[in-house]
């Protein structure tokens, strides 16, 4: 990258700063700084004739005025990286907003906008299930290492609750990190889900990235850039098994999408950014395990207006392994966690990886369930009674499979004040067989 690159500020408008340079111009991505007294980070988003560089001002300076000169770094934005940063919480430039000491300037350094690396020669091993403790997600979408969950719904039916469950379930009996990049979600979310950690000693072994809603669009699309970045590093130079937590990715897409608009960009036919797609996918691939160690990725997907049928939420979903679908409708009726358990999907529920208890149990349930909403119609018309009797005892099955997979959660206790649950693997298979022999 060029480092001797000079500019002078000729436009400005909302978060996009134009430069003018003379002869040498940046680098896309590069960083500038410009001359003024808080030393304003601008970041190359393209270049245009006339040696016009058009920039994003990273964190929203007001002070920055036409006529002002700027210097080329010659280096991306890159963030610090080692073990300073477990348990700290930083922003997308990895700038602690805890309250705590500033993160040491010695440690190394790397870009976020690194592109993932080739696969094509890891081979990968055999399949490990990482028992989460709750029943409808160890039953219908195993969690398995190195694998990418998406937990899809609406606003209010529980994402963000269940993901907590997640990390307070899994962090206690896992020997890696886990890595929590909050991307676009209220600011009282985020100090929830910190208190929730700490108050359980679990900040020890977790990496925290906020892009909250009050930040701007540039912060909130860089967070999940910058929180995977520091994963790379853990799994890439110690080895480590790491656990990423994004929360949320459709807000991931909303960033991207004001940033465009600010930027002037046509959008693409479904009303979003133009490089909606390649920018998820770049995403995604970065998530991946290799042969130093593994990413397994959790990440939740609001749905706007309950549409699951939304381009963007369609998009993400495809790069996932398994569907967690929460419903508005059965949240209503005061189960939790609310999982609309026959939308709920996952290719890796297949006797290969679970077994052939396991996988049998799937088919049956899944048979039952479907049953169940086939005759919901029919019952609201001529009523229960009328059924054959083995439709009876099938709809009763399937409405104590569905009380069954309700379960409390650890992480509300002090709001329910009901004693979390918990529950193996076994234990759910065992369950279910009782009910449905």
């Amino acid at each position: 990258m060029s480092s001797t690159a000079k500019g002078v500020v000729r436009a400005i408008k909302d978060l996009i700063v134009r430069i003018e340079f003379d002869e040498e111009v940046p680098a896309t991505q590069e960083i500038l700084i410009v001359d003024n007294a808080t030393q304003s980070h601008l970041l190359v988003d393209s270049l245009q004739e006339g040696n016009i560089a058009v920039c994003l001002n990273l964190y929203a300076d007001r002070t920055i005025q036409k006529g002002m000169f700027v210097t080329a770094t010659g280096h991306t934005l890159e963030i610090p990286v080692g073990d300073e940063l477990i348990g700290r919480v930083v922003d997308a430039t990895a700038r602690p907003i805890d309250g705590g000491e500033p993160i040491s300037d010695a440690l190394p350094r790397r870009s976020i906008f690194k592109p993932a690396e080739s696969r094509s020669n890891f081979s990968g091993s055999k399949p490990e299930i990482l028992e989460t403790g709750i029943k409808v997600i160890d039953f219908f979408t195993p969690f398995v290492k190195g694998r990418k969950i998406g937990i899809i719904g609406g606003a209010g039916v529980g994402k963000t609750v269940l993901t907590m469950e997640l990390i307070n379930n899994i962090a206690q009996n896992s020997g890696g990190l886990s890595f929590f990049a909050g991307i676009g979600e209220r600011i009282r979310e985020g100090h929830e889900l910190y208190e929730t950690l700490k108050g359980r000693d679990l900040l020890k072994n977790t990496c925290m990235f906020f892009g909250q809603m009050d930040q701007n669009p540039i912060q909130r699309a860089l967070i999940a850039q910058s929180a995977v970045t520091l994963g790379e590093y853990f799994r890439d130079e110690q080895g480590k098994d790491i656990l990423f937590f994004a929360d949320n990715m459709y807000r991931y897409i909303q960033a991207k999408n004001e940033v465009s608009t600010i930027l002037g960009q046509v959008p693409s036919e479904g009303g979003y950014e133009p490089t909606i797609f390649s920018d998820v996918k770049m995403l995604q691939d970065r998530l991946a395990s290799n042969e130093k160690g593994s990413i397994t990725a959790v990440q939740t997907i609001y749905v706007p207006a309950d549409d699951l049928s939304d381009p963007a939420v369609q998009m993400i979903q495809h790069e996932l392994d398994s569907i967690i679908v929460l419903s508005r409708a059965i949240a209503e009726q005061g189960i939790r966690p609310a999982v609309d358990l026959s939308r709920t999907t996952s290719s890796l529920l297949s006797p290969d990886i679970v077994g052939d208890r396991h996988y049998l149990l799937s088919v049956q349930v899944q048979s039952l369930l479907q049953k169940y909403e086939s005759l919901k119609g029919i019952i609201a018309i001529i009523g229960e009674n009328e059924l054959s009797a083995s439709d009876r005892a099938d709809y009763a099955k399937a409405k104590k499979l569905i009380k069954f997979f309700s379960q409390n959660m650890h992480v509300m206790e002090n709001q329910s004040a009901n004693k979390g649950e918990d529950s193996t693997r076994e234990q759910t298979l065992d369950g279910i067989e009782e009910i449905i022999v």
